[in-house]
């Protein structure tokens, strides 16, 4: 790398088809989704190109990618909308496994209490609270849904969970 920043082509690619691997692992624990995985290397290749100038060759290099690899990974899962739930069917586990089915009444029960408990919030409060926490939205996600920046998504969300829990503890 240390050469590569010094302007040598043939190193820089060396370098990079050297990295694949390791980032694709990295990728690979936390998404589990091939072409996601691919998204995340690629996107991890592209800023390892855009920041090579800021690596210290006198500091191993496979930290500071497999820190670039993480962090590209989560942004991938982010930006492919972080709920994409994934079923593994093991059909003995499940003839095995008590069937712990929550009684329909209860689930109405608990929704209507949280549709009392959001009621008597201010609307944008309860904006976000629903966008964030119930549709798990990330907060950029939100902040552009509702025309209004991270910080203000951040605000209203910190005062609404503040109120719930004064009138759950009232």
């Amino acid at each position: 790398m240390r050469r590569a920043q010094d302007g040598d082509h043939a190193a820089y690619r060396m370098v990079l088809r050297a990295m694949v691997p390791a980032i694709r692992r990295i990728a690979a624990r936390r998404i589990f989704d091939e072409a996601l995985v691919e998204d995340a290397v690629q996107d991890t290749l592209m800023t390892i190109h855009r920041l090579r100038h800021t690596y210290d060759p006198s500091r191993p290099l496979m930290p500071w990618v497999g820190a670039i690899a993480a962090t590209r990974a989560i942004d991938v899962l982010r930006r492919s909308g972080r709920t994409r739930r994934f079923e593994i069917v093991d059909d003995e586990a499940m003839a095995a496994a008590p069937d712990n089915a929550a009684d329909p009444a209860e689930t109405w029960g608990n929704e209507r209490e949280v549709a009392l408990l959001l009621g008597r919030l201010p609307h944008r409060q309860r904006m976000m609270v629903e966008m964030v926490k119930l549709k798990e939205m990330s907060l950029d996600d939100a902040a552009a849904a509702s025309r209004t920046s991270v910080s203000a998504v951040k605000s209203l969300l910190h005062r609404a969970l503040a109120r719930l829990r004064e009138d759950g503890n009232a």
